[in-house]
């Protein structure tokens, strides 16, 4: 399956895109007109409205920034790319294509649509209590951890949501006829019959013995296949706030107080089980209403607390709490924050077994009956000490990492033939490698930091001897080094490589050897009637290729079958000859698992397809133009907007 998937990549592609696409149109809060502000010179517009330079600095800029957050350690100048910036422009460019749909197609998201959206995010969802009503104070705490509020969030989703609809329709209504789709999957699911003989080059290797003058002569005609890269020996150092950890020791009566300020941190949740009958009162309710379930409530009361046993009977035939009668009031355990305040204060000022009074809260009166208390334990500080002193050291570490990044850059750099001042002055420790221009296969740390690496490199570095400047290889981390040993590229000399050259040298040989004799197989396979001497036939397909190098497969399935057999030879630089013989040509089935799997795939493929088409042909409703020195032409600008 692997194999399949790895060699019809063209065909997935599409199907990723149907999932990729969303991302593109959910970008920003603000307003369509905001969108559309300008100044300095004009790059794009959009339905008339410009796109500056400025505009598209900042979107790019903002892309890398997100880039950076994900993978701290990316190359820079992976974002000062033609292909990056353009990228970015493509992405603002859509943007505005969005926005202007909305507002001339008057998209609008009503009230339910709303509340439909907000309640599908899965962390809201969490948000909600038994009784269903959404607790606030945690939805707004939630908001404001993110620096917005309730009414930011909302216009987000809502403005999201209208996003959604100028595709809508479209994708709804794409359709792929089964007849187009049988045409377009069943050559990439159709077998072939063929009978194969190999010439493995691996087969002629004992048959060369190559002169030192062949060897000689691949040598020199080779020599770039030979090079050695550049590396260093160095010395390098790295602040971070481990390194000022080191071991100090913190006093105990720090450690006693962090530990009393922060006991919740070390109190397990205390949870209670109660059980209610609840008598429905909307707050909003007329006051004879409200009276009249208050009485009721209170008839209810004194029931319960006739007969306590009786209690989960009564709420299973009176309680208007649907989810909790039916269990005879109970609401399971629950902690701080997951009632409403009244229910909650009520609750916890209890004793287990108690019956509380009647209770009022916006959805009526309570009875609340205290099952159980669980939680609420201390851990004892002898426990939590080891924890409270790494916490307390790494704090303090952290507030002494400013004036030490401040005293490791100036120190690097003003005594810059040695990394000993900064090692003493700030007790680090010196580490070593040998590195190369780009980071090693699983380097990690600084040696994974393509900006530390170029300094290391540079020419100050490399010949003058001199510490690199200190460089930011992380969040609060810092590193500088010095070359210790410089070896620049050169070419290996062959004494040091003739083996691997002699090896070379027969692998070329050994498969000239095996293409002459596949050739001369092929051509009498290709004067016999029945193919004399050639293995049985196999099935091989894109899904089961049998192991066959991708060369080979795409020649016999993309061989002549409208007459067989059909006899194709295929050369494998470095592995040898192929002679291959088609005999039958079968069509997938119908009910085969991989056209069932790709059939939806496809359609999807297809959905995709169309919606890149209406893009195009917003593109062109709202009269898309870039405009500017470096930027693609219109045409090619249009494409590169779609991929």
């Amino acid at each position: 399956m692997f194999e399949f998937v790895r060699n019809n990549t063209r065909l997935l592609q599409g199907i990723l895109v149907v999932l990729i696409f969303p991302a593109f149109v959910v970008a920003s809060c603000q307003g369509y007109e905001q969108f559309m502000g300008g100044g300095n010179a004009t790059v794009a517009k959009v339905d008339g409205h410009t796109i500056t330079q400025a505009e598209w600095d900042a979107a790019h800029q903002r892309q890398a920034e997100r880039v950076r957050q994900q993978m701290p350690n990316v190359d820079p100048k992976l974002f000062d790319t033609p292909e990056a910036r353009h990228g970015s422009l493509d992405q603002l460019v859509r943007e505005r294509v969005m926005f202007a749909a909305v507002n001339k197609l008057h998209l609008a998201v009503p009230d339910e649509r709303l509340q439909r959206e907000l309640l599908a995010v899965p962390q809201l969802a969490a948000l909600r209590r038994p009784d269903g009503s959404m607790d606030l104070d945690a939805y707004k705490a939630l908001l404001a951890a993110q620096g917005m509020s309730p009414a930011m969030f909302e216009a987000s989703v809502r403005q999201d949501a209208a996003l959604k609809q100028v595709f809508a329709g479209v994708e709804g209504s794409a359709f792929a006829p089964a007849s187009v789709a049988r045409a377009s999957l069943d050559p990439l699911l159709q077998r072939r019959m063929v009978q194969l003989q190999r010439f493995d080059a691996r087969s002629y290797a004992a048959k060369v013995q190559p002169s030192d003058a062949e060897i000689e002569a691949y040598y020199q005609s080779h020599a770039d296949q030979f090079r050695a890269p550049e590396q260093a020996s160095i010395e390098y150092v790295v602040l971070n706030v481990d390194a000022l950890l080191g071991g100090q020791g913190i006093p105990e009566e720090e450690l006693r107080k962090y530990y009393d300020e922060n006991i919740a941190r070390y109190t397990s949740a205390e949870e209670r089980r109660a059980s209610h009958i609840l008598v429905k009162a909307d707050k909003d309710a007329p006051a004879a209403e409200r009276e009249k379930a208050k009485a009721k409530a209170e008839a209810l009361l004194a029931e319960v607390r006739k007969a306590p046993a009786t209690f989960a009977e009564v709420a299973r035939k009176n309680s208007d709490d649907p989810g909790s009668a039916e269990q005879g009031g109970d609401l399971d355990f629950f902690s701080r924050g997951a009632m409403v305040k009244p229910f909650e204060d009520a609750a916890y000022a209890m004793k287990p077994g108690e019956i509380s009074n009647l209770v009022e809260s916006d959805f009526g009166y309570h009875i609340i009956r205290l099952d159980a208390v669980r939680g609420g334990d201390k851990k004892p500080f002898a426990a939590v000490r080891p924890e409270i002193e790494a916490e307390v050291k790494k704090q303090l570490a952290q507030r002494r990492y400013a004036e030490a990044a401040e005293q490791f850059s100036n120190t690097v750099y003003e005594q810059a033939d040695s990394l000993q001042p900064v090692i003493d002055k700030l007790k680090l420790t010196k580490q070593t490698a040998v590195v190369q221009r780009t980071p090693a296969p699983g380097a990690t740390g600084a040696l994974a930091s393509q900006k530390l690496l170029e300094a290391v490199f540079s020419t100050d570095a490399t010949q003058g001897k001199r510490n690199t400047d200190a460089v930011e290889i992380g969040p609060n981390q810092l590193a500088a080094a010095r070359v210790v040993e410089y070896t620049p590229a050169r070419v290996v000399p062959l004494a040091e490589v003739k083996p691997q050259v002699r090896e070379r040298v027969v692998q070329e040989q050994a498969a000239a050897l095996a293409r002459k004799e596949g050739e001369a197989r092929l051509a009498a396979v290709r004067e016999s009637a029945d193919g004399a001497g050639l293995p049985a036939a196999t099935e091989v397909s894109r899904a089961q290729s049998q192991a066959l190098p991708r060369a080979v497969l795409d020649a016999v399935l993309r061989a002549d079958a409208g007459k067989l057999p059909a006899v194709v030879g295929v050369d494998v630089p470095g592995e040898g000859y192929v002679v291959a013989r088609i005999t039958e040509v079968r069509a997938p089935d119908e009910k085969a698992p991989e056209l069932v799997q790709l059939l939806p795939r496809y359609a999807q493929a297809w959905g995709t397809a169309e919606s890149a088409a209406y893009y195009d042909a917003l593109k062109s409703r709202f009269k898309v133009e870039l405009k500017g020195a470096g930027l693609p032409a219109p045409a090619d600008a249009a494409s590169a907007v779609d991929k």
